[in-house]
C-alpha cells in the first residue's frame, strides 16, 4: 500500500474501494493499464465489505456468506498491479480529469485518462422529531461498529424503518449476542400491492430465499410491529423513549438506542461537483447520474459504477465495476480487452444481479411522512435548520436549494448536504407545487470534503498561479 501516488498521471484512477471499486481496479490493472485506487477508509471493502481484511468477527456465519465475497475481491486486487492508497480523501475532480486528494494532511494531484467513480451509497435522511438526539444513530453506523469492532447494543434498543439492510443488521446483531427490544417496520401497506406486478422477478432472484430466511430468523427472537405511520424520538439531551403509531394506536417505549434506516441513495457529491448530469429517479426517490450502458457519464472520461450509479446492491456493483473498467480498457488499450470477459457476458451477469430490484425498490419506497418533515423537526443538522425555517424561506422567495443557502445556510456545513439535500429538495418541491427535478439540488463545488486552510496553502504552486494573485 502506498502513502502517496507514485506518479502524476495514470491510465485509470478509481475512487472508492467498495465492491465496484475493488472489481474495477483489479480488472483495469489485470489488462495492463496503470491503475490507482483511492479510498478514504483505513482498509478496503466500502460499507458492504467494511473491515473485510481486519474484522474481529471470525465466525463466518455471523456476518453471512455474502460478506465474505469481499475477501476474494481484495485478494484479486492485491494480486494485480493496481496501486492502492487508503485514508485518501478525494476533494476535487474536474472535467479535465484532474484529481486532488488529501493524504496524511497533505494534498497530492494526479491526472487520469479515465476516472471510475465508485463512491457508493449513503443512508437516506430519516428526519423525524428527535433524530439528532444522542442515542439515535443510523443502521449503517451501527453496522460499521459491528463489522469493525464486533460492537453490538446491550441496552434497550429499537430499530425503526424498512429495507433489506434493516433486516440484515438485525440478524447480525442477534448472531453476535446483541440486544434488540423491538423492530418498528415503517413499510407502507400500499407498497405491497404496488410491488405485486414485479413479484415474479423477485421470487426467482437470489434475494428472495435469503431475505425470507433472514426475516424469519429475526422475527423468531424480536417483536416486530408493522404498519408504523408515526415515529418520535424523545429525551432531555439523551434518547429516553420512542413513541410510534401503528394500527391507529400510539405506544411509547423506553429506549437507550434507536437505529434508523429507510434505504440507501447514491452518494453523488463528487460526481455533481465534476458537472456530471443527474436526474431525479421517481422510483428510488433520489438523484441518479445519467449514464450509458457502460457506465459512462455526460463528462468525457468519467464513468460511474456501483451504487453511486443507482442502487443495485453489492453483486450488481461488482459487475458494474467490471463493465466500467472493461470500457476503459477498450478505449485505452483495445488489444488488452481480449484478456477480459466479453461485454455481452458482463451485461448478462448484470441483468441477473439486478433481477428483483424493482420489486424491492417499490416495496421499500419510503413513506412521505418519513421523508418530508414538518414543524420544528430539524432538516439540516449542521446548521440546525428546521422544516418550518425552510418553509418560511420559501414563503419569502427562496426558489430552490441554492437560494436557500443564502437564507438559511442549509447544505453549507461539514456534511455539505449529504444529510439534508434530498429532504430540502422534496420539502421545497412540495411547498412550491413542483417536481424535485424542477427544484433541483445544491450546486456542489470543490472541496467536496472538508480540508484545512493550511493544507490548501501548502499546495504546490506554479509561477503562473503566483502571478495570478500577486500584483506586480
Amino acid at each position: 500500500m502506498s502513502v502517496a501516488p507514485k506518479r502524476e498521471d495514470y491510465d485509470v484512477v478509481v475512487i472508492g474501494a467498495g465492491p465496484a471499486g475493488l472489481a474495477a481496479a483489479a480488472t483495469s490493472a489485470e489488462a495492463g493499464l496503470s491503475t490507482l485506487l483511492l479510498d478514504e477508509n483505513v482498509g478496503p471493502g466500502g460499507q458492504v465489505f467494511r473491515a473485510i481484511s481486519s474484522t474481529p468477527v471470525t465466525d463466518r456465519n455471523q456476518l453471512g456468506a455474502d460478506y465474505w465475497v469481499g475477501a476474494d475481491l481484495v485478494q484479486a486486487l492485491r494480486a494485480s498491479n493496481a496501486e492502492v492508497i487508503h485514508r485518501a480523501t478525494v476533494w476535487s475532480l474536474d472535467r479535465n480529469l484532474d484529481i486532488a486528494v488529501s493524504i496524511g494532511g497533505a494534498s497530492a494531484f494526479v491526472k487520469a485518462k479515465r476516472v471510475i467513480l465508485a463512491t457508493g451509497a449513503l443512508e437516506r435522511p430519516f428526519p423525524i422529531p428527535g433524530w439528532t438526539l444522542p442515542g439515535v444513530m443510523t443502521a449503517g453506523a451501527a453496522q460499521t461498529m459491528l463489522k469493525s469492532s464486533a460492537l453490538v447494543p446491550d441496552g434497550r434498543t429499537v430499530i425503526a424503518g424498512q429495507g433489506p439492510l434493516l433486516w440484515l443488521l438485525a440478524a447480525q446483531i442477534l448472531r453476535l449476542g446483541g440486544r434488540i427490544d423491538r423492530i418498528l417496520d415503517t413499510t407502507e401497506r400500499g407498497n405491497y400491492f404496488a410491488a405485486l406486478p414485479h413479484a415474479f422477478a423477485f421470487l426467482t432472484s437470489p434475494y428472495f430465499a435469503k431475505g425470507l430466511s433472514m426475516m424469519r430468523e429475526v422475527k423468531a427472537k424480536v417483536e416486530v410491529v408493522s404498519g408504523v405511520t408515526e415515529l418520535v424520538a424523545a429525551g432531555d439531551g439523551q434518547l429516553a423513549s420512542v413513541s410510534y403509531v401503528a394500527g391507529g394506536k400510539r405506544e411509547t417505549i423506553s429506549a437507550e438506542l434507536l437505529l434508523l434506516h429507510q434505504g440507501v441513495v447514491p452518494n453523488v457529491n463528487l460526481a455533481m461537483s465534476a458537472d456530471v448530469e443527474h436526474r431525479w429517479d421517481d422510483l428510488q426517490l433520489c438523484w441518479s447520474p445519467v449514464l450509458d450502458a457502460s457506465g459512462n457519464s455526460s463528462v468525457a472520461g468519467i464513468a460511474i459504477a456501483g451504487d453511486g450509479a443507482g442502487i443495485g446492491g453489492a453483486n450488481a456493483a461488482i459487475v458494474r465495476g467490471r463493465i466500467a473498467a472493461r470500457a476503459a480498457v477498450e478505449a485505452l488499450a483495445p488489444a488488452a480487452a481480449a484478456k477480459l470477459p466479453a461485454m455481452a457476458t458482463l451485461r448478462a451477469d448484470l441483468a441477473r444481479a439486478e433481477r428483483g430490484r424493482v420489486f424491492l425498490d417499490t416495496l421499500f419506497r419510503p413513506a412521505p411522512q418519513f421523508r418530508i418533515p414538518s414543524g420544528d423537526t430539524i432538516v439540516c443538522r449542521c446548521e440546525e435548520v428546521t422544516a418550518k425555517d425552510v418553509l418560511d424561506s420559501v414563503a419569502i422567495g427562496a426558489t430552490g436549494p441554492n437560494q436557500l443557502k443564502a437564507y438559511r445556510r442549509t447544505g453549507m456545513g461539514p456534511c455539505q448536504g449529504r444529510l439534508c439535500g434530498l429532504t430540502v429538495t422534496e420539502l421545497m418541491a412540495q411547498a412550491r407545487g413542483k417536481s424535485p427535478q424542477e427544484i433541483g439540488y445544491y450546486r456542489l463545488r470543490a472541496p467536496v470534503k472538508p480540508i484545512t486552510l493550511a493544507e490548501l496553502a501548502a499546495v504546490p504552486k506554479s509561477e503562473a498561479d503566483v502571478k495570478a494573485v500577486v500584483r506586480g
